[in-house]
């Protein structure tokens, strides 16, 4: 059985996968899910890549899931295979902010203000549930968002090149954050994969979480 260790996005914490969690657990498999800085201004991927690979300082091949702005981190983590899910892939030396408008689903996050720090979160928290496509029954999860710092997505990334891993991409067909259309696009041109596509919004571990984890234990 494998190790996965699930990377969240934007605004979140490791809670976020809980349910996608129970799901490979039933199937045999271990999971670490760390809780990003990412309500810290100044911590940027490097910082991030730091706290996951603490996570995994006693797990050997872990197969690394990276959701939406996580995507630009998991390069930076040894792994026996990289999975961005609904995620950005990094372009090694940009930023993400270079990426072309095509990149955001238009009117996503309209709601969300910055705050003196410049970090952005949600004054409207059902704003928040529609945005990110929580399903009814989750969207109290909002209360647990987080502020989410700057630095991930206008710093340069670091890497010269990305990692020469096995890698996937799950692409979510009915977002409204990340256009699927450029997802795939990501996928194939970018990272020279075809896409696994899963029929959810951008919020697949709270959404699709069975069949999310049948995919991943497909992987492993």
């Amino acid at each position: 059985m494998a190790t996965f260790c699930l990377v969240h996005g934007a605004w979140h914490g490791g809670w976020a996968w809980d349910r996608l969690a129970e799901q490979l657990e039933v199937r045999g498999h271990s999971v670490v899910a760390p809780d990003l800085p990412c309500d810290n201004p100044e911590a940027g991927v490097v910082e991030y890549a730091a706290v996951v690979g603490d996570a995994l300082a006693e797990v050997e091949d872990a197969i690394v899931v990276g959701h939406s702005l996580a995507g630009v981190t998991i390069p930076l983590v040894p792994a026996s295979r990289h999975v961005y899910l609904c995620a950005y892939v990094p372009q090694p030396g940009r930023a993400l902010t270079d990426r072309d408008e095509a990149a955001r689903g238009p009117g996503f996050a309209k709601s969300a203000r910055r705050d003196e720090l410049q970090r952005s979160y949600w004054p409207d928290l059902v704003a928040a549930a529609q945005d990110l496509q929580y399903p009814p029954e989750a969207a109290e999860l909002t209360v647990r968002l987080r502020p989410q710092g700057r630095r991930p997505s206008v710093d340069p990334s670091p890497l010269t090149t990305l990692p020469d891993v096995p890698v996937s991409f799950v692409v979510t067909t009915e977002d409204y954050a990340i256009p699927p259309d450029y997802q795939r696009r990501m996928a194939r041109e970018e990272l020279g994969v075809e896409p696994i596509e899963l029929a959810s919004g951008h919020s697949p571990m709270l959404t699709h979480p069975r069949e999310l984890a049948a995919i991943l234990d497909a992987l492993a």
